[in-house]
């Protein structure tokens, strides 16, 4: 593995540790950005990349990411990610999740976890057993906390009808045709959100059968996976994996608005500007998916106050998404920058970073 700091996605982070528990076969990455909000706090990730210097670069990306979303969200939570590099079967044991456990407890709070791709509410129970510096955990009716899934979807559904009012000036999604990546928690939450609404839906996803599920539930089209990127339509969403933006894709879109849940959508600097340049308003990601992690987040400084969090706090500031998302489009067509770096600058002022 290239040592961190020559990575081109390392930006003055904090702390970045490897785990490595020979006993249990967990090999990680925590990485924290910034704490100057508060604890970097950010979900674990456990996936199997072809080479570790995958996971490094997803750590960085990702923990930058969480600083700025945490920021621009309003917490008093900076920005950390962790990755645990799975095997080519992903086995995922509880040894070594206690194993994971026990590395987080020993930064002493300065990075917080929850759920993200590969793990669960079960995971994080499991890992709160080492450690209290963990949410996303099971509450009781009407609490934060638990899944933050429903709340990402929520914040998503919200921006994509902000955008499409922005950019197409319709004050609905009824009858806007709108192309679904990714059919998992949060593209399958943010689906039937917008079905319910009316809009025109065509879903894909790398589990052709988990899309046509979803489809037949909502009345919906079904693209091959490798051919949603460039479908027709009045609103891209990616809600699968990042980096999917790049010169060719970019080039190849066919849609008037790029508004989704993925993380690190644009796969370098730059493809924010080529979208720009191309008239497609993009709702920069980590504005648009704030949802889970503002509801995580208030169940963590919830109960580590030794209260509780009324669910209807966690609604009230998801549905503040689409003013931030106006603030950063209204400024974009003010100066002329495209809105990730708007954003981004937002993010760095807020963050002491400027």
């Amino acid at each position: 593995m290239t040592a961190f700091w020559h990575e081109p996605d390392f930006d003055e982070h904090e702390l970045v540790q490897l785990v490595h528990d020979r006993a249990t076969g967990l090999t990680a990455i925590i990485a924290i950005h910034s704490s100057h909000l508060g604890p970097g706090a950010g979900g674990t990730r456990f996936w199997h990349y072809p080479d570790s210097a995958g996971g490094m670069r997803d750590a960085l990306r990702l923990s930058r990411g969480m600083s700025y979303k945490n920021a621009m969200a309003g917490l008093p939570m900076g920005g950390g990610k962790a990755v645990i590099l799975a095997d080519a079967t992903k086995q995922k044991t509880p040894e070594m999740l206690a194993a994971f456990g026990r590395a987080i407890d020993g930064l002493g709070g300065r990075y917080v976890t929850a759920e993200d791709v590969g793990m669960t509410e079960a995971d994080m129970v499991a890992i709160s057993r080492e450690t209290p510096h963990v949410c996303g955990l099971p509450v009781e009716e009407g609490q934060a906390g638990g899944d933050p899934g429903p709340f990402t979807a929520m914040g998503i559904y919200l921006g994509i009808k902000a955008a499409v009012a922005h950019k197409l000036g319709r004050a609905s999604v009824e009858g806007v045709r709108i192309a679904v990546q990714g059919c998992g928690s949060v593209g399958g939450g943010v689906a039937r959100l917008l079905a319910k609404d009316g809009a025109r839906l065509v879903l894909a996803d790398i589990d052709t059968k988990r899309a046509e599920a979803l489809a037949g539930e909502l009345g919906a089209e079904v693209a091959p996976a490798d051919e949603i990127l460039t479908t027709p339509c009045d609103v891209f969403s990616p809600n699968a994996l990042g980096a999917i933006l790049d010169e060719e894709s970019v080039s190849r879109l066919q849609c008037p608005i790029v508004a989704g849940g993925a993380n690190n959508q644009l796969k370098a600097a730059g493809h924010g500007a080529m979208l720009a340049d191309r008239g497609i308003l993009y709702a920069p990601d980590y504005v648009i998916n704030a949802g889970g992690i503002i509801n995580v987040s208030l169940e963590y400084l919830a109960r580590r106050e030794g209260t509780r969090c009324d669910v209807g706090e966690v609604r009230r500031r998801v549905a503040e998404i689409p003013a931030r998302l106006e603030a950063i489009w209204q400024e974009s067509e003010a100066t002329g920058q495209s809105a990730d770096v708007v954003a981004d600058s937002m993010a760095r002022k807020l963050i002491g970073r400027a």
